[in-house]
């Protein structure tokens, strides 16, 4: 009995991976087996620092997918690998189509409130659909998120967030190599209010996934293992990258 308590107390101290369930996984089999098969992600899905390449998350067919993350993060790598799968609806679509009938003396910023408005009809229009749906967002806007929520909660579609939680440092970078350069008050202000959505995955969970049925986290680490994503089809065939 005594030996069988050091083992349960040595399994209670061992690295803990966050399962879509809220439960504990530490054991090394367990872990080897989630990797292998895809994921369904719900509630709080904590990847990062996950090496493995090859990590597939499966949403339901009707499901509607924020990728979010600073500037820079690598939303639109992960976009483009998985946009054969789903609609995308990118802000930087609706800015390139408002600048193509504007003069170009004048500033964006003097348009920007009818090119945002008419953004979020798009994703609106799209989330009436029933088809796989992935929207490009920041994810630091808790407005935004209510949003999202309120909309696809009326649709009855489920929504997810895949956040890449790379730091700012790496952002910055990624901003530079793309020589798509965000303004640092709007970078400042992104980088404060995904601040407060971590400090609550830390803290009140269920403020962080609030309006979310999950929330997948990725690092760098496993944002470059090239996480994969699949959308199951009613009757359990699925659309896979």
């Amino acid at each position: 009995m005594q030996r069988a308590g050091e083992r349960s107390r040595r399994a209670d101290r061992a690295p803990v991976t966050r399962l879509a369930s809220g439960t504990r996984m530490t054991d090394p089999v367990d872990r080897e087996r989630r990797a292998a098969g895809p994921i369904r992600p719900k509630g709080i899905v904590d990847l990062r620092g996950q090496e493995k390449s090859g990590v597939r998350l499966s949403f339901p067919h009707n499901a509607v997918v924020i990728v979010a993350g600073l500037p820079g993060s690598g939303k639109s790598t992960l976009l483009n690998a998985w946009a054969p799968l789903a609609t995308v609806v990118d802000p930087r679509a609706t800015r390139a189509a408002h600048q193509a009938v504007m003069p170009s003396w004048l500033p964006y910023r003097m348009y920007q409130p009818w090119a945002r408005l008419r953004h979020m009809h798009w994703i609106r229009r799209e989330i009436r659909h029933a088809h796989p749906l992935l929207v490009h967002d920041c994810g630091s806007r808790p407005w935004m998120r209510r949003w999202l929520a309120g909309n696809a909660d009326r649709a009855g579609r489920p929504l997810h967030m895949v956040l890449l939680d790379v730091g700012f440092q790496e952002a910055l970078s990624g901003q530079h190599a793309r020589r798509r350069l965000t303004s640092r008050r709007v970078f400042a202000t992104h980088r404060r209010g995904l601040a407060r959505l971590m400090s609550s995955v830390d803290g009140d969970r269920s403020a962080a996934v609030e309006g979310l049925t999950s929330l997948v986290l990725l690092d760098r680490t496993s944002r470059d293992g090239g996480p994969r994503a699949q959308f199951e089809r009613p009757g359990g065939d699925y659309a896979g990258e």
